[in-house]
């Protein structure tokens, strides 16, 4: 069984439930018709399913291979895959026109990406951090950066990556110690290594450009200290070319539990060239703008690597034979009936596709806001869209990417102990999404941030705003009974986000550990509230085609599986509500020496 990308999952939400041609009028918009994105999604599809998918396995078993010279060999195939990729135009899908991009909506090059990822993750990290780099610079860089690095990093044919990790410090930036001096002629002196760098050397591109966080000398410690580099791998020349080597290296790589065909290395900076990015002790809020869309991307792999591996899951149950139908054989002449009769089987796929189909809307539906918040001529418009991704970014990329997990064990769990062999797909899967759950910020990390920070943002206007549109659905949808199924779970269920939320003000003030130990539950409580939202909107739609003559299955199916999300899957809610209202005395009771 090979993968298929989602194309006409993703037709489907982009003409019928985001009604793209809506926005047709807006500029950034104007070359996103519906029959335009049509052939990018055919396209894509082809490309990432006979171009990326096959190398999936082989980047896995070959992995990466670093010699004494410091330099990094790619497995097998992926050098000449990377030349398709630039030479079919796909990294400046969503780039900016000034820079040879083709200035796509961000909800146009979601897609792209997912299907990317699905077919080989560790392959797509390479171009996916590449576009990070090049936001960061797009964002904080001089005219004159502007015009040197961003074609190159649009067009793919210099790679990005960002450095902020050192072995001492993780999460907590404030405590690196890579260090910058000042020289006469305005560059920097960069010193310091870094580890966990994906992407930090290899043979794809002609130059690799590192955004490096460092602290300059006499800068204050801890965040408020930190600023931002651009160190390449090859210093430009004049005319904009690789020049002389840097005095960056690639020290080894990691020996990791998946994602092997993408190299993770340790780099060392051994008072290299590097050039400052925006303003000195400014770095980490234009980082933060690489990580942003990064945290969204990894949220986006929970999805991409679950849909595989349902995919994977789906086609095994149709073919293995084990055991008969609790009602009676519905294979009559061969020995057993395939295991997709079985009711706990279709509980594992149904909980898989409701949540990977509901993910992928609430990914696409966030972009959008995102979209928006930049190309909306209504203030308002882009006021809620900036909001909405602060607000959504940690519950996209950590609720998504549990949840992916989640789908990725059960495919294994389909396929029982042939699962658990390396002759099937999905024990690649479950090692490669796994590193989601913990890079670009762990998932704890994630819902603290909502909790802690994004939640009374402006006085709590994002979450008010999203509160308000849930219920403006609800009472828009509540009197057709064909959406009834969908509109009362949902009511419910922002009833009980409302509820956490309150619950969060009144003791998270009063004890900060009550908002720690409540963050991952209210996350997940959020995460499932968003998507019975998702759930509502593809129903909707569905119902419309199909009252308008449409016979395609995928409508009735939709229906089918949004179905089973609100009855079998949104319930969960009062569970995730229930504990987190119990605070934080049974979590912290013990004293450190007990464990």
């Amino acid at each position: 069984m090979t993968y298929q990308p989602p194309v006409r999952d993703y037709a489907f939400l982009l003409r019928d439930v985001l009604e793209l041609e809506r926005y047709a009028n807006l500029p950034a918009f104007a070359d996103a018709s519906i029959d335009t994105v049509d052939q990018i999604l055919e396209e894509a599809g082809r490309f990432t399913a006979e171009v990326l998918a096959p190398l999936n396995r082989v980047g896995d078993k070959e992995g990466c291979r670093w010699s004494p010279d410091f330099t990094v060999k790619t497995p097998t195939g992926f050098q000449a895959a990377y030349r398709q990729l630039v030479e079919g135009g796909w990294p400046a899908l969503g780039a900016d026109p000034n820079y040879g991009g083709q200035g796509l909506p961000a909800v146009v090059n979601l897609a792209f990406s997912e299907m990317s990822s699905g077919a080989n993750m560790a392959f797509s990290m390479y171009p996916g951090l590449t576009h990070g780099a090049y936001s960061a610079i797009l964002n904080g860089g001089s005219p004159a950066q502007k015009d040197l690095y961003l074609p190159k990093l649009a067009s793919g044919q210099w790679g990005g990556t960002m450095n902020l990790t050192e072995p001492h410090c993780g999460t907590d930036l404030g405590l690196l110690r890579t260090k910058a001096v000042p020289q006469a002629d305005g560059s920097y002196r960069i010193s310091g290594q870094k580890i966990w760098i994906s992407g930090g050397e290899h043979d794809l591109t002609e130059n690799i450009i590192h955004l490096v966080l460092a602290r300059i000398e006499g800068a204050p410690q801890g965040t408020r200290g930190i600023s931002l580099f651009i160190v390449p791998k090859f210093i430009p020349d004049a005319q904009g070319n690789p020049g002389a080597r840097n005095a960056v290296k690639c020290l080894g790589l990691e020996e990791k539990m998946g994602i092997h065909g993408n190299a993770t290395c340790v780099i060392g900076h051994e008072e290299a060239t590097g050039w400052l990015v925006g303003e000195e002790n400014r770095g980490l809020s234009l980082m933060f703008v690489m990580m942003n869309e990064a945290r969204i991307g990894v949220g986006l792999q929970g999805v991409a690597q679950a849909e595989a591996a349902y995919q994977a899951a789906a086609a095994f149950a149709k073919e293995r034979l084990q055991g008969r139908s609790l009602t009676g054989p519905k294979n009559p002449d061969g020995p057993a009936d395939p295991i997709i009769v079985h009711p706990d089987v279709r509980r594992m796929l149904m909980d898989s596709r409701a949540v990977v189909e509901g993910g992928r809307a609430f990914l696409l539906w966030t972009a959008l806001q995102g979209d928006l918040a930049h190309a909306s001529p209504d203030e308002a418009v882009r006021q809620k869209g900036h909001d909405y991704m602060a607000l959504l970014t940690p519950v996209l990329k950590a609720f998504l990417t549990d949840r992916g997990f989640r789908v990725c064990s059960d495919a294994m769990q389909v396929h029982g102990g042939a699962g658990f062999t390396e002759h099937f797909p999905v024990s690649q899967y479950l090692r490669d999404v796994r590193i989601a759950l913990i890079y670009e910020g762990t998932n704890g990390v994630q819902a603290l941030d909502l909790v802690g920070r994004k939640l009374a943002a402006d006085g709590g206007r994002a979450v008010m705003s999203f509160f308000a549109e849930l219920d403006a659905f609800v009472e828009a949808n509540e009197a057709d009974p064909a959406l009834t199924p969908f509109t009362a779970p949902l009511a419910q269920a922002k009833g009980q986000l409302q509820e956490a939320t309150m619950w969060l003000m009144q003791n998270g003030l009063a004890n900060p550990e009550n908002a720690g130990a409540a963050s991952t539950d209210y996350l997940h409580l959020f995460g499932l509230t968003g998507l019975g939202f998702m759930w509502a909107l593809m129903a909707k739609a569905a119902q419309a085609r199909i009252a308008a003559g449409d016979t395609d299955p995928l409508y009735a199916e939709k229906l089918a599986v949004g179905r089973y999300y609100v009855e079998r899957v949104l319930p969960e809610t009062a569970s995730h509500l229930a504990k987190l209202k119990t605070g934080s005395e049974a979590m912290m009771a013990l004293p450190a020496e007990a464990f």
